[in-house]
């Protein structure tokens, strides 16, 4: 025979017999996703298998970020002096409720004296122009006079003394360069960093107060979750084993640059003063899908041997196979899934007993 056609001959055979082979080895996808499993009734009772149609529905979903309990900026201010003093006395105590118009600190300052001999004098010639009159002082002395007294008068508003101060100082005599501060909204203190005696800086913070009956939320998401939050969007706010509902006030459009986080504002009321500045919470957020979809629990979904995701599906009484499904959206403990149609039987519950199964003994149609 032809050497050449020799080689050609054991060449076909060779790769007749690697064929055959690799099909022994490697049976055909289309003949394993057709393989089922059978089920006794007694293995289901034990396995707690639930099977159920599936079908398409609008679902309510909640999605869940971690969350912390916030003072309201906008009803929350520090006490801080307008001038150079030193502190003389404290009025409140941390943890306290105060009231509009509350003494909180009286301080001393070099320069209110200064400002407070002025006013004194300033309103004195004040009060005797105005009972001579315009006509009898003249025009520009009048003028004069009352100008005078307006700016020692608003000198010493913008150093912090009340307008009831101011008055009492005209009307009687005190010592100079004492002045209280007093709150300007009713609310808490939450924090009084200041000692008796301590010389503080015009600015400084000695007291923040803020009125608890409604408080701020600040919940995280992961910046790439793709979650339309509006204003007025509700959600539920859990702390320790309380519920609370609280409304979306404020969606960041930027991502915190320590935490890598996006943040969402919520706002929820207090009346009852059980929530603090300061405590986690947990921020559940409530939606519903626009259109019915298919979707399972969580715990339906396995890998399938080439790692796509499956589903059990009873195809006779007992018998199950498996389907691959494509994912959609995370529903809460729901999933939303495509790849089978709606009124298909599905395992809900014991699908991991189902797997394994498929798993032990090479998808014995018995179940052996």
């Amino acid at each position: 025979m032809n050497p050449n056609l020799k080689a050609l001959a054991l060449g076909m055979l060779i790769v007749g017999w690697t064929s055959a082979a690799t099909a022994e080895q490697n049976p055909d996808h289309e003949e394993e996703a057709g393989k089922s499993i059978t089920l006794s009734q007694q293995q289901r009772a034990l396995a707690n298998i639930s099977v159920a149609k599936i079908k398409a529905s609008v679902r309510n979903y909640q999605v869940y970020a971690p969350g912390e309990i916030l003072s309201n900026g906008y009803t929350s201010y520090q006490v801080s002096p307008r001038v150079d003093s030193v502190i003389l006395r404290r009025h409140v105590a941390l943890g306290d409720h105060v009231e509009v118009g509350q003494a909180l600190i009286t301080l001393f300052s070099e320069s209110v004296a200064d400002a407070q001999g002025d006013f004194r004098i300033d309103s004195s010639e004040w009060r005797r122009v105005k009972q001579l009159g315009r006509k009898t002082v003249g025009e520009k002395r009048y003028v004069s006079a009352q100008n005078s007294y307006e700016a020692a008068y608003g000198r010493l508003l913008a150093f912090g003394l009340s307008e009831e101060a101011i008055q009492a100082l005209a009307e009687k005599s005190q010592p100079l360069g004492e002045y209280t501060l007093v709150a300007a909204n009713a609310g808490a203190v939450l924090s009084d960093d200041f000692h008796q005696g301590q010389r503080v800086e015009s600015g400084q913070a000695l007291i923040e107060l803020a009125d608890e009956r409604e408080l701020w939320v600040e919940a995280r998401l992961a910046p790439n979750a793709r979650l339309e939050l509006p204003a007025g969007v509700e959600a539920q706010i859990k702390v320790g084993s309380y519920t609370y509902p609280a409304v979306v006030t404020q969606e960041a459009h930027t991502i915190d640059p320590d935490t890598r986080t996006r943040v969402i504002r919520l706002i929820v009321n207090n009346d009852s003063h059980q929530l603090h500045p300061g405590q986690f919470a947990d921020v559940y957020f409530s939606f519903a899908t626009d259109t019915p979809v298919l979707a399972v629990p969580e715990a339906a979904l396995m890998r399938g041997g080439d790692g796509d995701w499956t589903v059990f599906v009873e195809t006779e009484p007992d018998e199950f196979r498996s389907v691959e499904v494509e994912l959609g959206r995370t529903l809460g403990q729901w999933r939303e899934i495509s790849g089978v149609s709606a009124g298909t039987p599905v395992v809900m519950e014991g699908a991991f007993f189902v797997a394994s199964q498929f798993a032990k003994g090479g998808f014995d149609p018995h179940g052996h």
